[in-house]
């Protein structure tokens, strides 16, 4: 098992910065992917942007450019820097860690871009 637990969450202004962090604990391995999706009412959940135990990245193009996802892998803890944020940016965005195919996930985090 592992467990997520985000932070970073809040009101911003449209042109704004937020920072989400996730930590994970538990049985983590060393080969697995984390990364954030985020989701709105009626829509399925969507991925913003995601990261190899290499670091590898691989971010959605709506986020491109604005976003930047990081992780530091001796603290398991994954982070989410969103720059010139924008009202359609407004989810929950949930942290998630795949190892061996199987997918955990945070409990969400509410981000509003609103002025």
């Amino acid at each position: 098992q592992v467990q997520l637990v985000e932070s970073g969450g809040g009101l911003v202004q449209p042109g704004g910065s937020l920072r989400l962090s996730c930590a994970a604990s538990g049985r983590i391995f060393g080969v697995n992917v984390m990364g954030w999706y985020r989701q709105t009412p009626g829509k399925q959940r969507e991925s913003v942007a995601t990261i190899t135990s290499g670091h590898i990245t691989n971010y959605a193009d709506s986020v491109k450019g604005r976003f930047t996802i990081s992780r530091d892998n001796a603290k398991n803890t994954v982070y989410l820097q969103m720059n010139s944020l924008k009202p359609e940016d407004t989810a929950v965005y949930f942290c998630n860690h795949r190892q061996f195919g199987l997918d955990y996930w945070g409990q969400g985090t509410q981000v509003t871009v609103s002025s």
